[in-house]
């Protein structure tokens, strides 16, 4: 009996909750993953899991025993990038989770590139707005925004994004145009719920120096950025958008900007921006497939919104 081969299925399985789940992520068959378990549950002389013909779940001893090996297969991936050679090609499985709208107008374009670059690779990319366990998702890295960050991850800031704050002309034309943040309280304002813990995103300004909340009043209000984008550009209210969401909407003329008159004294109330991390579960896990990823990452954004890691 291969006993890591027979482990790994057992926590994939654990994991996702199903056989045919676990297969997928491993690449064999359901049948395969059922062996390795049973394999595994014979030589332990205990049952893993309790089975019926709709559920598959942990005994007590078997959630035991996967507090007491989850660990193996990470140590084993940091174990080989530890005595790997430093000039090796980055090779292997890369599971990365990013916040929705840096994956989706960001990261996934980037991504066959870097693919391409380093052939033995193998990424896959989760994008969610929720909070994702490195260990439980097998997730190697995430990029996240400051109010994704947990305790126990290690986060290092990569980049300060822009945020815009806008609205279709056809709108500013009937409610007009704000000329300080103290204006959005009068406007119709379109709303980022965090689906997390269901709170507001708050529109935080720099004035002076000094952080501060404008006051709104939510119109619209989604879970999803590019909904809000689509409904500010058809004249639903005043939003704010990361830049790389709100640029081809700017360009289009669907969408103008806001608060970008630095003649006017309300200038200096400028929009507070996103500040992007990348985490990992430990400072080991800054691998050569890690690193390979954040530098491909860095080349691509604009010279202004890179934070310099080099140091860290």
């Amino acid at each position: 009996m291969n006993i890591l081969h027979s482990i790994r299925s057992f926590i994939r399985t654990a994991d996702a909750g199903s056989l045919a789940a676990a297969a997928r992520t491993l690449g064999i068959s359901a049948a395969a993953v059922g062996q390795n378990i049973a394999r595994l549950e014979a030589h332990l002389g205990v049952r893993l899991f309790n089975r019926t013909t709709r559920q598959l779940a942990l005994t007590e001893r078997g959630a035991v025993y996967l507090a007491q090996v989850r660990h193996i297969e990470r140590d084993l991936q940091r174990a080989q990038a530890a005595v790997t050679d430093p000039d090796a090609q980055p090779a292997g499985p890369l599971r990365i989770a990013s916040s929705v709208a840096f994956g989706r107008h960001v990261l996934a374009p980037l991504l066959p590139a870097l693919q391409q670059r380093y052939p033995r690779l193998e990424m896959e990319l989760l994008l969610a707005d929720r909070s994702v366990d490195h260990g439980h998702e097998n997730v190697d890295v995430s990029i996240r925004i400051e109010p994704q960050l947990e305790e126990g991850l290690v986060a290092r800031p990569i980049a300060q994004i822009p945020f815009v704050f806008c609205a279709a002309p056809a709108y500013l034309a009937i409610a007009g145009t704000p000329r300080s943040p103290e204006d959005l309280r009068e406007h119709r304002c379109l709303l980022f719920r965090y689906p997390l813990d269901g709170r507001y995103l708050r529109w935080g300004f720099v004035r002076d120096g000094l952080r501060f909340d404008a006051e709104v009043q939510p119109a619209l209000v989604s879970d999803d950025i590019d909904a809000l984008a689509a409904m500010a550009a058809r004249g639903g209210g005043i939003t704010r958008l990361a830049a790389f969401v709100a640029a081809p909407y700017l360009a289009r003329g669907e969408l103008q900007a806001l608060f970008q008159d630095e003649a006017s004294s309300d200038a200096q109330a400028s929009p507070e921006p996103m500040r992007l991390f990348l985490c990992v579960s430990d400072r080991r896990d800054l691998t050569p497939k890690v690193r390979s990823l954040l530098q491909h990452i860095l080349d691509a954004l604009p010279p202004d919104w890179r934070i310099d890691i080099d140091h860290a």
